[in-house]
């Protein structure tokens, strides 16, 4: 496991700061999957989908 100080400080308006140590980022992505395949290429999907206009504006997940 991650052997990392995470600091998270309460801000203003609802608001959360959170501090991780740069040299453990990598690490703390790879433990939650975004180095994952299937993950990468869901992102290189998702990135050609939008190029190519396939994606709809929305206000709000309602009106998914």
């Amino acid at each position: 496991m991650l052997n990392s100080t995470i600091t998270i400080k309460k801000s203003n308006n609802q608001k959360f700061k959170v501090e991780i140590d740069v040299n453990k980022l990598e690490k703390l992505a790879n433990i939650f999957g975004l180095y994952n395949p299937d993950f990468i290429k869901s992102l290189e999907k998702s990135e050609k989908d939008y190029k190519q206009g396939k994606y709809k504006k929305i206000k709000s997940l309602k009106e998914l």
